[in-house]
């Protein structure tokens, strides 16, 4: 099987001359230490401290509430709307949407996907979430 057909090795990467924004799982605290929140914070300038939002180039998308305790399934969601709501009131952003939620969190895609279901053109999501 060729590398482009293995559904393990679908490409969603993000590079630091990457121009998108790049959407991460972070925790309440602001600490970002593991996973897409380390990269965010060593490469992209996401600031310790910053739960949600923009912050460097990236945007906190809140998973959990302390390193390895996630949030609610509810939480989660909300947070994924007021992200929603975000990219569309800043149509001329581009945003790279990590698998918010998938790592550390513990959340499924198939839990996650179906919350960008009405996620606005500005927003790129990982393979299979856009309907």
């Amino acid at each position: 099987m060729g590398m482009g057909t293995h559904p393990k090795l679908s490409v969603h990467l993000h590079t630091d001359d990457d121009p998108r924004v790049f959407v991460f799982g972070s925790n309440l605290l602001g600490i970002h230490g593991k996973g897409a929140a380390a990269y965010a914070r060593a490469r992209l300038g996401a600031e310790h401290g910053i739960e949600e939002g923009i912050t460097g180039r990236a945007y906190a998308l809140p998973t959990c509430s302390r390193p390895g305790v996630r949030l609610s399934f509810y939480a989660v969601e909300l947070a994924v709307i007021r992200f929603l709501d975000y990219a569309r009131a800043t149509p001329n952003v581009r945003y790279f949407v990590s698998e918010v939620g998938c790592g550390l969190a513990g959340f499924t895609a198939e839990q996650i996907a179906p919350l960008f279901a009405d996620a606005p053109d500005n927003c790129d999501l990982p393979p299979g979430w856009r309907k």
